[in-house]
């Protein structure tokens, strides 16, 4: 930087172009603002990352970054993500519950699809591994009801009839916040439970009738790892990172099907994502498929401008083409370059794009 002495000794002219430059550049630099995003506690763990990436990425090597590169995201569920779009600073909310085509209509906003997983039952029993608890809909929808409360209780034994299980009180666990995880968990036992259907529901928020409660998956990932005898639903490569003990779930064919990256991606072949609408369905079908698999949306309003839905559309891009592996690291399934590419045509279509 030029001192005092040297900017003195500059030429009239010269003094002023510096100085109107200096101006220039330090209220660029002032009005530079990160990309803010809010949603989503499932897809937290790769958001962050890819968000890591990002600034890496775009700064190239060099000393220079920008907060333009930089993304801001706050993991309040997918029902706060959503409510914060009302926020002019927000940029993109992410949810796993995907809104209908006519919400998106009224409020101008665009939906495409980031990242898919699933959401497993934990169930944390001494000398049980993962996967060795079997477990099905209407049982599970009865020890969220009461009517199921101990891990001895028949309708469990003879879901294991070679298994040991305690002779212990239930301990139930769920989201306190308004969750894309907790719709998916509640949507499986409403399709598998018609007493559930009818008391509770399938939402984001529920009115529990029993357990307790916790803020996020984190928290909850906690308190399940903490609770002996507990059950509860978490993400999957939370779980797995976390080695807690996870249970296999029966299908609407009536298979027993173990969590893991392939039964989800079997689960999301019917996927139907609208590039039309950007509206989604979350039916998961098929004999293979695990029955909580998950897609996480971004939701992006039309209204930010196209700068601020640029930097958006840029993230993701790069998220697509170079975050995979670290999506697949961290137990996710990585939107495939046939869908990435349909979803940069709704982006074109609908949003404007860019190109570096």
């Amino acid at each position: 930087m030029m001192n005092a002495f040297h900017l003195s000794a500059c030429p009239p002219w010269r003094r002023l172009a510096l100085l109107i430059g200096a101006l220039v550049f330090f209220s660029t630099t002032a009005q530079a603002e990160p990309i803010r995003g809010a949603g989503s506690t499932f897809a937290a763990p790769i958001l962050h990352l890819w968000s890591r990436d990002y600034e890496a990425i775009r700064t190239d090597g060099g000393d220079f970054t920008s907060p333009d590169w930089r993304v801001d995201y706050e993991p309040v569920g997918s029902l706060a993500g959503v409510m914060r779009l009302e926020q002019p600073e927000t940029d993109f909310a992410a949810t796993d519950a995907p809104l209908p085509a006519e919400e998106l209509k009224k409020h101008g906003f665009a939906q495409f699809p980031i990242v898919m997983g699933g959401i497993v039952v934990v169930a944390n029993l001494d000398n049980v591994g993962a996967g060795a608890l079997r477990l099905s809909g209407p049982v599970i929808a009865d020890i969220y009801l009461g009517k199921v409360t101990k891990w001895s209780d028949p309708a469990i034994k003879a879901l294991n009839p070679d298994l040991a299980l305690p002779d212990a009180t239930i301990a139930v666990l769920n989201r306190e916040d308004g969750s894309g995880s907790t719709l998916t968990f509640t949507g499986f036992l409403a399709k598998a439970s018609p007493e559930w259907a009818e008391k509770v529901g399938a939402h984001t928020l529920i009115k529990w009738p029993l357990g307790t409660s916790e803020k996020g998956t984190s928290a909850l990932a906690s308190l399940a790892a903490a609770t002996k005898n507990s059950i509860a639903y978490l993400e999957y490569g939370q779980v797995v990172r976390l080695g807690l003990p996870y249970a296999t779930l029966q299908n609407a064919a009536g298979a027993f099907i173990q969590p893991s990256p392939e039964s989800f991606t079997a689960g999301l072949e019917a996927l139907a994502w609208d590039p039309a609408t950007g509206a989604a369905s979350t039916a998961v079908a098929g004999e293979k498929a695990y029955p909580m698999a998950v897609v996480t949306y971004a939701v992006v309003p039309k209204s930010r401008g196209e700068g601020r839905v640029n930097r958006v559309l840029d993230l993701f891009r790069v998220a697509f083409s170079r975050g995979g592996e670290a999506a697949s690291a961290l137990g996710y399934i990585p939107v495939p370059p046939a869908l990435a590419g349909k979803i940069e045509a709704y982006w074109t279509a609908n949003l404007g794009s860019v190109n570096n």
